[in-house]
């Protein structure tokens, strides 16, 4: 007979999630789904149930060792129901998109119990217009955004075929693990440890041997020439408070055809486009609150994913993280554009990437114990000045529609955790030729968050309008060249050849309030 294998243990990044957890700061990312019909609920607990064992880990609950000696571990649930995570709920009437907004704040302010596997489901059904919905937690510790999608994508059916029953899976319980004594625990700790330092170190001379090598051009230089935009005007924006730990949830979509309009006439990357329209929105939002934007820059952090692009439904954390600082004056949708897309492809290519993964392997290469007090006890310490202002996460999801045992989904909009003095989080994720936005705010740092979700609406027509004139603009001066190559007709001598005429930009009117209900 096989022996059952061991169970996992928590990488550094994994258990960090773990420990900074509290009631202030729930660590879990989320979904809310739309559907074009109600789920019906015994069909979808056995369409999951029959899919569990593709991603054992969500039968499992992390159990932390004595004296924290060493990382938590993934251990079997040995009371495992799957109905205790697949939870019905039904939406107040009328069932509109502000009641399903305000039942996603409720439940994405609880936290996830950590006596069983950390993921949930609520299906939620009295949805208007016939459509259903699913809340769909998972903390942090268990996957970062990218695995996320990839585990709904594993849970959900790229077909809206039915079968007419689903397998029963059979699982055989494993044997605990005996808890090793402390002197082994101590051991242990101490190779990890030592083993993490020997990757940092090798880690770190890749790094410097990049930056400081034969390179034609230095790329320390843009990164040096950036500096002064993290440490001038460190400023709070209006909601970079100390959080209640009560959330409210909002959302707005667009349309990944026009994202790439303005790819083609502006250029950058989605994600430049989206750092674009939020630094815009950030920027009428201080000014809604009576603050200045001049010589003023939104610190936002970008988590990066580290996972190769063949590598499929993988769990845990594997992320870097991008820290860029955005003008909030910057004249024009356009020219916000362009000065992210400036300072992002800087970041790219100084290796700002790579000093974040440093900073990471080098919290590894100290003792779980250190690292778990330090986790512990840093929510509690809220700085004179915000080192950062806000999260903006992007993750890529399924280009093709996905279903829940055959309802359609509509729409997916995600969630990032948000807390400790960062009152607001944003988060976008592309499923079907759209782009879902989701922000998540404390209620006590951000009280009128929903005008940040109506900022953002505005700031998206307007670069979207603005990339469009200047799309039509190029065109006009590519006619206008190509004309006046050509040969012109004979005329008699007397006759001027005519010149065509320019096009003026006309003034951009300020769109109105438009978003799509769920």
């Amino acid at each position: 007979m096989k022996q059952p294998l061991t169970p996992s243990t928590m990488s550094a990044t994994d258990a960090a999630f773990l420990y900074l957890e509290r009631k202030q700061l729930p660590l879990h990312i989320a979904s809310v789904c739309i559907f074009d019909a109600p789920i019906p609920y015994d069909q979808f607990v056995a369409s999951i149930n029959s899919k569990l064992h593709l991603v054992p880990r969500h039968r499992q609950i992390p159990v932390i060792p004595p004296w924290d000696l060493d990382f938590p571990t993934w251990r079997d649930d040995p009371h495992f129901d799957i109905r205790r995570h697949v939870i019905p709920v039904t939406l107040p009437e009328p069932g509109g998109e502000a009641e399903l907004q305000s039942l996603a704040g409720r439940i994405l302010s609880g936290l996830l119990e950590r006596d069983r596997p950390l993921w949930d489901v609520h299906i939620v059904s009295g949805l208007r217009d016939g459509r259903g919905a699913l809340i769909w937690r998972l903390h942090h510790a268990l996957a970062d955004g990218v695995s996320g999608a990839q585990l709904m994508s594993v849970f959900l059916d790229s077909t809206a075929e039915v079968p007419a029953t689903y397998p029963k899976p059979k699982y055989r319980r494993k044997r605990s693990r005996v808890t090793p004594p402390p002197a082994n625990a101590l051991s242990d700790a101490i190779h990890k440890a030592l083993k993490g330092l020997l990757d940092f170190e090798a880690g770190m001379f890749g790094l410097v041997r990049a930056l400081f090598g034969d390179a034609k051009e230095n790329p320390l230089k843009g990164l040096v020439g950036l500096l002064p935009e993290f440490t001038a005007s460190i400023e709070r924006l209006p909601f970079n408070k100390p959080c209640s730990g009560q959330r409210r949830f909002c959302w707005t979509e667009f349309d990944l055809s026009d994202v790439q309009t303005i790819r083609d006439s502006v250029g950058g990357t989605i994600n430049d486009v989206i750092l674009a329209v939020v630094t815009r929105a950030l920027a009428h939002y201080v000014k809604l609150h009576g603050q200045s934007v001049v010589n003023r820059f939104a610190r936002i952090v970008c988590p990066v994913s580290l996972r190769s692009r063949n590598e499929q439904n993988g769990l845990g954390n594997q992320i870097s993280f991008l820290p860029v600082a955005l003008p909030l004056d910057s004249r024009g949708p356009v020219r916000t554009l362009q000065a992210v897309t400036t300072r992002t492809e800087t970041l790219k290519r100084s290796g700002a990437l790579g000093f974040a993964a440093m900073a990471v392997k080098w919290l590894a290469a100290t003792p779980p114990l250190l690292q778990a007090l330090f986790w512990r006890n840093i929510p509690e310490i809220i700085l004179p000045v915000p080192l950062l202002n806000m999260i903006c996460t992007n993750v890529v999801g399924s280009p093709t529609p996905l279903y829940a045992v055959g309802r359609r989904m509509l729409a997916a909009y995600p969630q990032v955790p948000t807390g400790w003095d960062l009152g607001v989080g944003c988060a976008a994720h592309s499923y079907d030729g759209k782009l879902f936005f989701g922000i998540l705010a404390d209620t006590d740092a951000a009280p009128d968050f929903e005008r940040l979700r109506d900022f953002l609406i505005l700031s998206f027509h307007e670069l979207r309008k603005s990339a469009s004139m200047k799309k039509q603009r190029a065109g006009h001066r590519a006619t206008r060249g190509a004309n006046s190559r050509k040969e012109p007709p004979a005329q008699p001598a007397s006759a001027p050849v005519p010149e065509p005429a320019g096009t003026e930009p006309s003034p951009i009117p300020a769109p109105g309030h438009s978003k799509e209900a769920a």
